[in-house]
């Protein structure tokens, strides 16, 4: 059965998660004008790579990446699965302490990381102990439950904008290129669209509706860098931890039943995260079953969860957690580029064999 609109959903909200975080202060960190031309940048290479990476998809519509990659040579399925299985592991482990300490700053002061942790990688485990089908109709309710207000909340969070701040437009020396917050943003272009290679053939979609969804995906870009910009201004906004949380902070809706718009805002991302770890989660017990077909999927769950919640405990600050962003880079513009490509060559290869052995 096609589920497009549910699979475009969900990436959209895997993607929000990340969008609305780090992407706006890596931007503005990079370049002190013409944050736009690292947005649009960040873009071209965001639909180049769904481009390849659903076309590749596309030559075998029943098989996931795994197959893909097996069908190609056990040797092809090693070199691409475990970066990628490394890549999904410590992605998970970045993201969930880094949303941790936001929430420990902003919520829940007085309580205990491990606490935080627990209850993040519990629900994420749970969710993926359930199956995909059961974590994209969950996504499909919170998304009706919370995109109309996040709309609303950017709608109403141009009341303290300066559009002076906009100036210069031009960033005439590109000097973003040499600046290493600029690659660190990717971790918003490229850490979620790899698990449209794992849901078939459990869920099918539609080529076009995803790049539909990467459509919707850029006025989001947008706004996550140029509203802390237009409400702050380059030098103020620069030095904030969190820009665009700290612009949204400044909006007052008199009808909303939180305090702050800040308080809903983080909610509708910690929630959108934990459906991007569970989602993670199941990518990375596929690759483990595939591997160990006789244990059961829920000890993986389970080894998977407890290992990321030791690593991350042993985070000891934001520093850290800044450092990991950054050595995480090399590993995620492999996979950035690298599986798109392979899985293009790989899936072609396998399309004309098959159409070889109907002849």
């Amino acid at each position: 059965m096609d589920r497009s609109w549910q699979v475009v959903v969900m990436y959209i909200m895997t993607h929000l998660s990340l969008i609305f975080f780090l992407y706006p202060r890596n931007i503005i960190a990079s370049s002190n004008e013409g944050h736009w031309m690292l947005i649009v940048v960040g873009l071209i290479i965001h639909f180049i790579i769904i481009t390849v990476y659903t076309k590749g998809l596309n030559y075998c519509p029943n098989k996931d990446i795994i197959s893909i990659y097996l069908g190609v040579g056990k040797g092809v399925a090693v070199l691409f699965l475990l970066p990628i299985t490394v890549f999904f592991i410590a992605i998970s482990i970045i993201t969930v302490r880094a949303y941790s300490e936001i929430i420990l700053i902003t919520f829940l002061s007085k309580t205990p990381l491990w606490s935080i942790l627990t209850l993040l990688f519990l629900v994420s485990a749970y969710l993926a102990s359930k199956g995909v089908e059961v974590i994209f109709r969950t996504g499909v309710l919170i998304a009706c439950l919370f995109f109309p207000l996040i709309i609303l909340i950017f709608c109403s969070s141009f009341q303290n904008t300066d559009w002076h701040y906009a100036f210069p437009i031009m960033n005439k020396q590109f000097s973003f290129f040499t600046n290493s917050s600029f690659y660190v943003s990717f971790f918003a272009i490229g850490g979620s669209f790899l698990f449209l290679g794992f849901i078939q053939p459990f869920l099918t979609f539609q080529r076009k509706k995803i790049f539909l969804g990467a459509i919707i995906l850029i006025p989001c870009y947008i706004l996550a860098v140029y509203i802390p910009l237009l409400t702050f201004g380059q030098n103020t906004a620069s030095t904030l931890m969190y820009p665009l949380v700290m612009a949204l902070d400044t909006v007052e809706l008199n009808w909303l039943m939180f305090d702050r718009v800040t308080s809903f805002f983080l909610l509708s991302l910690i929630t959108f995260t934990m459906l991007f770890i569970s989602l993670f989660l199941w990518n990375t017990v596929r690759i483990f079953n595939t591997c160990f077909p006789s244990i059961k999927p829920i000890y993986f769950i389970l080894s998977i969860t407890i290992f990321n919640f030791i690593i991350s405990l042993l985070i000891p600050d934001w520093d850290t957690i800044e450092k990991l962003f950054v050595w995480n880079s090399f590993l995620r513009f492999f996979v950035m580029f690298a599986v798109p490509i392979s899985v293009y060559f790989c899936g072609k290869r396998l399309w004309r064999e098959g159409n070889i052995g109907k002849i």
